[in-house]
């Protein structure tokens, strides 16, 4: 077969492409010759019955539980920026980074927190500077974005700039450090080639019982249940 893709080229975004795929081979006249069902597995035993992250904490408890401690007060504590904008910004870096099992999730937590407006989560994450947001969350997800790309390409004018929309110096604090911590979530999901379903229902369904119970004690259900199968 002469032009046909690599699997690397097919799988270089695993954002767009779901885990588990279906894909064309193309052959020398552009048509499709044969279609492979093709399903990447994690990279270590990780429990099968658990996606993205979460099988990833089940292996190591150890880890996962100031992993999700941190993510409960970034995106849950008190705060003068809602859960709903504070998800956003998770969802915005996810998204950036490709990482299809978080921006989905975190996108159904922040739908679920912000009144089940899904179409406004799909604006943040395709340009949110047109979403219906406020000025300073826009200014909020400016530095988010640079953070996502290189924290040192943040500057004193982005923040200014912040300010000006009315951001504290808290809300930037914790904006900077939510886009650092996603980034450190999201290569954790993609390093270890975590299944990372395409179901939307599933993450509709479970972002609510997140956005309703917290991440701290939904997590604890699935840590206990594998405790004893962690490494």
């Amino acid at each position: 077969m002469l032009g046909a893709p690599s699997l690397a080229q097919l799988y270089r975004d695993k954002g767009g492409i779901p885990r588990h795929s279906i894909a064309p081979f193309i052959g020398i006249n552009a048509l499709p010759i044969v279609t492979l069902e093709i399903q990447i597995m994690p990279h270590i035993a990780l429990p099968p019955d658990l996606p993205g992250i979460r099988g990833a904490m089940a292996f190591r408890p150890e880890t996962a539980r100031p992993l999700n401690a941190l993510v409960e007060v970034l995106l849950t504590g008190p705060s003068t920026l809602t859960r709903g904008e504070r998800e956003l910004i998770a969802t915005y870096v996810s998204s950036r980074n490709c990482t299809h099992y978080c921006h989905s999730i975190h996108g159904a937590i922040a739908a679920a927190h912000l009144g089940g407006d899904e179409a406004l989560v799909k604006q943040v994450k395709t340009d949110f500077t047109r979403a219906a947001i406020s000025p300073k969350l826009k200014a909020l997800l400016a530095i988010a974005g640079l953070v996502q790309r290189d924290g040192k390409l943040v500057t004193s004018a982005d923040v200014e700039a912040a300010r000006r929309q009315g951001a504290t110096d808290l809300e930037i604090h914790d904006t900077v450090l939510i886009a650092a911590a996603f980034c450190m979530y999201n290569r954790y999901v993609d390093g270890l080639g975590t299944e990372q379903p395409d179901d939307e229902a599933l993450y509709r369904e479970r972002g609510k019982r997140v956005a309703r119970d917290g991440y701290v004690t939904v997590s604890e259900e699935y840590l206990a249940a594998h405790a004893h199968s962690a490494h």
